[in-house]
């Protein structure tokens, strides 16, 4: 059963259709990596898949749950968004830490809420809100000690290198345990000495089995630690099959001259 599915998605924004029918799969485990030039539909599309935009047409569904159907009538409940939204993750390409937070509480934030919003209801004793709230940040120093940064868990963002910032936006990303994990240009804010440590991070989750979706320009990488590879063009997936296939014997015409340009970028 894969794990997540997108059918026939259509995005427009006024005039200009973005995405014009995207269609695929991906089983548990997989990483799938979507490159493509600039305005070719890769951001919108994962702004669809992780709820952050709303398709016109279509239908996603995260590890068996819908989580977007244009068809279905009738508003869904804030709790059902917040349900549909947890079952994907995006690590954005510009980071987006809050400034005024810690590494740590940066991390921590989300799951905070959500343990706070389901105390409330469960209506539980302060002693064991503490010991949820003590749980909490024992994962988040774990995660971020698993990024390479237990030294920099009470540093604010602006203490932190673009390379580090990145790392903390992975850590917090995977506090919520999404099902897919979801990367929109991961290194294009970063220089390139430092790349390399979050490429680094993203091939250990890769090694560990983690489920990913990556929007990417860096070739090399995606032709190392993805399963498949998607080319989009002009809201369409043009072309899309393994690694070596895609790369070396790309069949559509565009993909060939995307490479091209890649390659002597």
């Amino acid at each position: 059963m894969a794990i997540l599915e997108v059918e026939q998605i259509h995005k427009s924004f006024g005039k200009t259709e973005v995405l014009k029918g995207i269609d695929f799969s991906m089983e548990e485990g997989q990483v799938v990596s979507v490159i493509g030039s600039s305005g070719s539909g890769k951001t919108t599309l994962l702004r669809c898949i992780t709820g952050l935009e709303t398709a016109d047409r279509g239908k996603i569904t995260v590890g068996g749950r819908v989580t977007f159907d244009a068809a279905r009538k009738g508003k869904l409940s804030m709790a059902e968004k917040r349900q549909n939204q947890l079952c994907t993750g995006l690590v954005f390409q510009s980071f987006n830490l809050f400034p005024q937070y810690t590494a740590l509480r940066n991390v921590t934030l989300a799951k905070e809420f959500l343990v706070k919003e389901a105390c409330k209801k469960e209506q539980c004793d302060r002693a064991e809100i503490k010991a949820r709230l003590t749980a909490i940040d024992e994962e988040a120093k774990a995660l971020l000690l698993s990024v390479g940064l237990s030294d920099k868990l009470n540093s604010y963002p602006c203490e932190l290198s673009g390379g580090q910032q990145q790392r903390v936006a992975i850590a917090r990303a995977l506090m919520l345990s999404p099902q897919v994990l979801c990367f929109d240009e991961p290194t294009s804010a970063l220089d390139p000495e430092i790349t390399n440590e979050v490429l680094a991070v993203i091939r250990k989750l890769a090694n560990e089995g983690r489920t990913m979706l990556i929007v990417t320009h860096e070739m090399g990488f995606a032709r190392e630690v993805s399963n498949e590879i998607i080319f989009m063009h002009d809201g369409v997936i043009a072309e899309r099959g393994a690694p070596d296939v895609v790369f070396d014997q790309p069949k559509n015409a565009r993909l060939r001259e995307f490479l091209s340009a890649m390659l002597h970028a």
